[in-house]
């Protein structure tokens, strides 16, 4: 009995740790983080936009563009690598991808570009824009993030703001400018709703008409091009750059005077 127990353990030991590696074997691509490898290849327009933001602007020069958004670092990647790395968990928060052109709009895309903000924190969006606007003569801004209920758009016409709205949990942000002919379309308004927060029964708080990541895409579409529909654009492949957000676009918080 010894003889046969001694002989058994360690056979089940061996196929014991057997298994375990080769399980480890298969599960283990699926539960590291996935890695994207930059391609140069030209490809064709791929849809990108939601829980993201990015700039349109009017412009084929997009190595001019990178350099008036102070962008280094630069690394060609075609479509479905630059938007791969943008979308990575990992990768997101520290590259932007800027497109090749697309009926003569660049686009640069990434969660790592500034948001609007205010109270506590610098707003590093408007200035950015406003660099960007003083170069080039049409430039657009959109924000959609569900997750945190945050949408923002904005357009700037040869040098000067024309529509810059961000609203999201805290209320609006920017509010510049009157709503342009889609914003009515789509019955959007960023006026609260008065005379109801001392009726019984209100829960309190003032309402407000809160747009949503359709909302967005369709403000961008009537300016110029829904980016969740680029793909429509078949013709226009090529390829752009992965580059490195600049450390001056990480939010930071207003510095209390002394």
């Amino acid at each position: 009995m010894r003889q046969a127990t001694a002989i058994v353990l360690p056979t089940i030991v061996i196929l014991v740790i057997l298994t375990t590696a080769l399980a480890a074997a298969v599960l283990s691509p699926r539960l590291l983080p996935r890695r994207v490898r930059m391609d140069d290849a030209p490809d064709r327009p791929r849809a990108f936009g939601s829980e993201m933001s990015w700039l349109a602007v009017k412009t084929d020069d997009a190595g001019y563009l990178a350099v008036v958004l102070g962008l280094g670092d630069l690394s060609v990647a075609n479509w479905n690598s630059g938007l791969g790395a943008i979308y990575d968990l990992e990768l997101s928060d520290t590259f932007v991808f800027i497109s090749p052109p697309v009926a003569g709009w660049t686009f640069v895309a990434g969660v790592s570009l500034p948001l609007p903000q205010g109270g506590s924190f610098v707003d590093k969006a408007a200035p950015l824009l406003l660099r960007v606007a003083r170069e080039f003569r049409s430039v657009q801004y959109f924000a959609t993030f569900s997750i945190i209920d945050f949408y923002a758009w904005a357009r700037f016409e040869n040098g000067r703001p024309v529509r810059a709205v961000a609203i999201g949990e805290a209320g609006i942000v920017w509010d510049l400018g009157r709503p342009t002919p889609v914003e009515r379309k789509l019955g959007l308004s960023m006026m609260e709703l008065r005379g109801v927060l001392n009726r019984h029964g209100d829960i309190g708080g003032a309402l407000q008409l809160h747009p949503t990541e359709p909302h967005v895409l369709c403000i961008a579409e009537g300016w110029g091009i829904n980016p969740m529909a680029i793909e429509a654009f078949a013709d226009e492949s090529g390829v752009g750059w992965i580059a490195r957000a600049p450390h001056a676009w990480r939010a930071e918080r207003v510095r209390s005077a002394a």
